[in-house]
């Protein structure tokens, strides 16, 4: 999620952000690792807003034992919980009780180490009738994989050798996979793309439309072969771009959601050096820009001279003095917790805080820390069919948000 292996920064004025020189990520060093140290390194950036500490809620713990948990989701009107663990194994959560067999096992195909693995997985759509689901992975050699699996005649049970390669991106490093997929509202299949990694994006995968990372990519997975571009992608008849692009500018998008009730794309890119930031425009928004590398956050990344103005900058940010990486949640839309409506609700993975905010107009409002909520190193927060949220973190635990008694 976060480099590794970075020179100490030195101090410098608020907006100002000197280079930085940085040796390649170890293949087998684990996100924590990782993690641990980009915090030791971080260099305070300017105060942010503060977050009000507010209490009512606790987590409950769900299942623990899980190895590396990185993503929880269900299919629609599923009581089943789904929960993906890195090194390639599905597994599901059935009336309380974490099912002994995986619901896929693909870890003779993922490479698993550090920011690489089994990512996430999507169900289709129309997943009770056609069985379909997508994952996205790292193989043996780092590069990105999309597939797309089926169900067997057992609900609790995929078929491994139903596996149809839908996308391959190669990556020239081993961080910023991105890894994320998941179907919008728009029915269309939305694949999350890191820059490729190592640091400050090198090769400019960020600005650059002509390949697929730095990218959110839209794909038409119900029509073409392997996959239809949508006729409304912004650069669908651009020479020289990719018509998969959706949106870019992205660094490391770690966990994106659709907002069901706003209509807002909420995506949540790790930062640099300095800033960790929340994206938010609404969902039929083509070609937007988010910003890196020319940005990081708000601020001007390589050129102190650059212009904001050209990019579509984040609603929130928060400094290295608060976390080290952003891991992205949800709008929470559920039912029993009122407090939460409405709310989008992030952690970090250094800090372990809980925090939510509401987003409308382009602007972060209610900004709170949940007392109560702290559940460790933060890999990854989930939806259930009914909107209520989990969080899961590198100790392989994994908890509901509930109402504090």
């Amino acid at each position: 999620m976060s480099d590794s292996g970075m020179l100490p920064a030195m101090p410098r004025p608020c907006g100002v952000v000197p280079r930085h020189v940085h040796r390649p990520v170890a293949r087998h060093a684990t996100p924590a690792s990782l993690v641990l140290l980009a915090a030791l390194f971080a260099v305070p950036a300017c105060a942010a807003p503060a977050f009000e500490p507010t209490g009512g809620l606790r987590l409950e713990r769900v299942v623990e034992g899980l190895e590396s948990p990185v993503h929880l989701t269900a299919p629609a009107r599923d009581p089943r919980l789904f929960i993906v663990e890195q090194p390639g194994r599905i597994r599901i959560v059935k009336a309380g009780r974490l099912l002994a067999t995986p619901f896929l096992d693909i870890t003779d195909r993922v490479g698993f180490g550090g920011e690489r693995g089994l990512l996430s997985v999507a169900f289709h759509p129309r997943y009770a009738s056609n069985g379909f689901f997508f994952v996205n992975y790292t193989d043996r050699h780092g590069d990105t994989r999309v597939e797309r699996y089926r169900v067997t005649r057992d609900p609790d049970r995929a078929d491994p050798a139903s596996a149809r390669l839908i996308l391959a991106v190669d990556q020239p490093y081993s961080n910023h996979n991105g890894g994320h997929v998941l179907f919008g509202p728009d029915g269309m299949l939305y694949v999350g793309m890191g820059d490729g990694g190592s640091g400050g994006d090198p090769q400019g995968h960020g600005q650059n439309r002509a390949d697929l990372l730095g990218d959110l990519l839209r794909l038409d997975v119900d029509h073409g072969d392997p996959y239809a571009i949508p006729p409304d992608n912004p650069f669908a008849r651009e020479p020289g771009a990719r018509p998969e692009v959706w949106a870019y500018g992205l660094r490391n998008p770690w966990r994106l959601c659709f907002d069901r009730a706003s209509g807002l794309l909420i995506i949540a890119d790790v930062g640099q050096d300095h800033w960790e930031e929340v994206d938010a425009v609404p969902a039929d928004r083509a070609g937007v820009n988010f910003g890196w590398n020319a940005m990081e956050g708000s601020h001007c990344f390589k050129d102190p001279h650059c212009d904001p103005q050209r990019f579509t900058r984040p609603v929130l940010e928060y400094g290295h003095d608060q976390g080290c990486s952003i891991t992205g949640g949800f709008v929470y839309r559920g039912r029993r917790l009122p407090a939460l409506t409405g709310c989008y609700v992030f952690s970090d993975y250094c800090k372990g805080w809980i925090r939510s905010v509401r987003i409308g107009g382009g602007v972060a409002r209610e900004r709170r820390e949940w007392r109560g909520l702290h559940a460790g190193d933060v890999t990854s927060f989930g939806e259930d069919a009914e909107g209520e949220m989990y969080v899961m973190n590198q100790k392989g635990q994994v908890f509901r948000i509930a109402a504090a008694p």
